[in-house]
């Protein structure tokens, strides 16, 4: 990471060195001589399907099995870098949000800053929940600070909410121009802010409830998702240049090494969920849904189970990363802990009709579905069965799954590769123990007694 923010100097050097020629010499006066605000916006956006497409997250929440090559989804302790969060979208959004060079020809200032601010919130926010604590208030500022502290996941929820509630609140009305998420559409990303904050709040549950509750009520009362028109994803395109991960996985490098894990299946096929012909495709020999049992290495092949599905790995398909099904199970868990008002399996029935109309286009098959023994809704057993539909409908995103499944400890159906369960967070970049030692040892020392562990517990899993 140093060494990039060396480079970074030597060329700034060599352009400066550079000014004692003709001024034309260096300028093209058809080219901009730096981004425009919206353009930073959207090239930060480029990243967001990166927080989803990753085949250690569908690991995580124990979505897809290995079929050939196993070793990865035996959670073997290996370091995972978050530097290029740093130095792409949160960079960009950063450059958004100090400069002073913003004009208002792509939508009002105030609301151009604020769309920066929600998504570096939004990006911190997974980076916390994969890492634990991490370079954050210190974080971001080049060569002013190569070696920022570690702030505690504590600290970071905090600010969080507060940037979050700033942002929404500076908004103005005024559209903006050059965004590929919302094309501009300033109400979307206000819900879309109160939405993260929601969720936020409903992860802090067995940590700090009185929080928790405050926080996400706040949320609702300042407007969240309220149809699936709502929903951030990101479209890919039927091109090289902006096409699917899995696409370029699959098709592109002929690479057939991921199935439906049998956790995924036994969950789907005996209640005839209609979104497993979206997720999976049939076994090639059977004509069945057929799960591989997650982390086997002795039953491994690609003719004897469900693949993943056609829609899934298409070239231009979604990746979507904030649902207004989400919405409904965090309401309908909230309802069940006596939160908010409401009736917890009205909300619960409506977040899986969402989830079906997300993933399939329709609600043909929703009433019969809702009848299927074990989704009919049982209040004994409701925070299990919301906390288990919510992990199907987040198929794809498992690094959400993930963070939910270590909230609440459902679906209860994980297994243990060789005896190796399901890791609690991701171990920091190697390089970090060299690039910032004294806050690395530190941060290690404050979490997890100085060992860089992927079982030591974040703050909010505790």
């Amino acid at each position: 990471m140093k060494n990039i923010y060396i480079n970074t100097l030597l060329i700034a050097l060599f352009i400066t060195s550079c000014s004692n020629f003709d001024e034309d010499i260096n300028t093209n006066p058809n080219v901009p001589s730096q981004a425009s605000g919206m353009q930073l916006i959207a090239q930060a956006e480029l990243s967001l399907p990166g927080l989803s497409s990753s085949p250690q997250g569908e690991f995580m929440s124990q979505y897809l099995a290995e079929t050939q090559y196993v070793g990865t989804s035996l959670y073997p302790q290996q370091s995972t870098s978050f530097y290029g969060w740093y130095q792409g979208p949160l960079a960009d959004l950063q450059a958004v949000i100090t400069s002073d060079n913003l004009t208002g020809t792509e939508g009002p200032i105030e609301n151009q800053i604020a769309v920066a601010k929600i998504l570096k919130a939004y990006y911190f926010w997974n980076l916390t929940d994969r890492w634990g604590d991490i370079p954050y208030s210190e974080a971001l500022k080049g060569q002013e600070d190569f070696t920022p502290i570690y702030d505690s996941q504590e600290s970071i929820y905090k600010d969080l909410f507060a940037e979050l509630k700033e942002a929404s609140n500076m908004i103005v009305t005024g559209n903006l121009s050059n965004d590929i998420i919302y094309d501009g559409d300033i109400s979307k990303w206000k819900k879309f802010s109160n939405t993260v904050r929601m969720l936020m709040a409903l992860r802090l549950s067995e940590v700090d409830p009185a929080t928790a509750q405050a926080e996400f009520v706040s949320a609702i009362d300042d407007g969240v998702f309220t149809s699936n028109d709502d929903n951030l994803f990101f479209q890919h395109l039927a091109d090289a240049n902006n096409q699917n991960y899995w696409y370029g996985q699959i098709v592109n490098q002929n690479r057939e090494w991921w199935a439906l894990t049998e956790g995924l299946v036994d969950q789907m096929k005996p209640v005839n969920d209609p979104r497993l012909p979206i997720y999976g495709n049939p076994a090639r020999d059977s004509g069945e849904y057929v799960g591989m049992l997650y982390g086997d290495e002795v039953n491994l092949g690609t003719q004897e189970y469900s693949l993943l599905g056609d829609a899934i790995y298409a070239q231009d398909a979604p990746v979507y990363l904030v649902t207004y099904a989400q919405v409904l199970f965090a309401m309908a868990e909230a309802s069940q802990r006596g939160w908010i008002a409401g009736d917890t399996a009205s909300f619960y029935e409506s977040a899986i009709e969402s989830s079906i109309l997300q993933w399939t286009g329709n609600t043909d098959t929703v009433a019969d579905f809702m009848m299927e023994p074990g989704i009919a809704f049982n209040d004994a057993i409701g925070i299990e069965q919301i906390a288990t539909q919510r992990w199907v409908h987040l198929f794809m995103f498992g690094y959400e799954a993930w963070a939910e499944w270590r909230r609440t400890g459902f679906p209860n159906m994980m297994v243990s590769p060789n005896g190796a369960a399901v890791p609690a967070r991701l171990s920091y970049p190697d390089n970090e123990a060299f690039n910032n030692e004294v806050n690395y040892n530190e941060a290690l020392d404050r979490q997890f007694g100085g060992e860089d562990s992927i079982y030591g517990q974040l703050w909010w899993d505790e």
